[in-house]
């Protein structure tokens, strides 16, 4: 049987400043809302926005640049997997799920206020690496590689 796909990309802005937690092991785990919206045309014709809220998970560096850079507010884009865990609540002995995005790369995109933003954060969720660092540009600059408008085909 083929393998499975399980990537998620979002753009929004985060709801409410991220809770930080750390482990006993001393990992940093970040979790925080991103609110995503859709324009929906409804049956009067006209158009409104409805708002999708995500649950977010980062850890290890990609957690701490969250703390660092992350308030309500921002915007962000996020690349990373969904994965709903489960557990029983011990009050009410009732099952729960919560659905959350783990984040695999984060781009930083804006301050709160529209201020210009800027940065990129990566991390390897599947061992909780802490590979995340952020990046001076969007874009590589090949300069110095000798490589110039010429080159390109188009």
């Amino acid at each position: 049987m083929a393998k499975g796909v399980n990537k998620v990309f979002l753009l929004g802005n985060v709801g409410k400043d991220p809770e930080m937690k750390s482990t006993a092991g001393g990992m940093t785990i970040a979790n925080f809302t991103l609110a995503t919206a859709d324009r929906v045309k409804g049956a009067d014709g006209q158009y409104t926005d409805r708002t999708e809220w995500h649950n977010l998970v980062a850890f290890q560096r990609t957690a701490e640049i969250v703390r660092d850079y992350v308030k309500k507010g921002t915007q962000l884009f996020i690349e990373g997997k969904i994965q709903t865990r489960s557990w029983d609540d011990k009050e009410s002995g009732q099952k729960k799920y919560r659905t959350e995005i783990l984040v695999n790369e984060l781009s930083l995109l804006g301050k709160p206020g529209g201020g210009e933003g800027g940065g990129h954060a990566k991390s390897n969720t599947a061992s909780y690496g802490s590979s995340a660092a952020p990046a001076a540009a969007a874009q590589p600059d090949y300069a110095e590689q000798g490589i110039t408008d010429d080159d390109i085909p188009f």
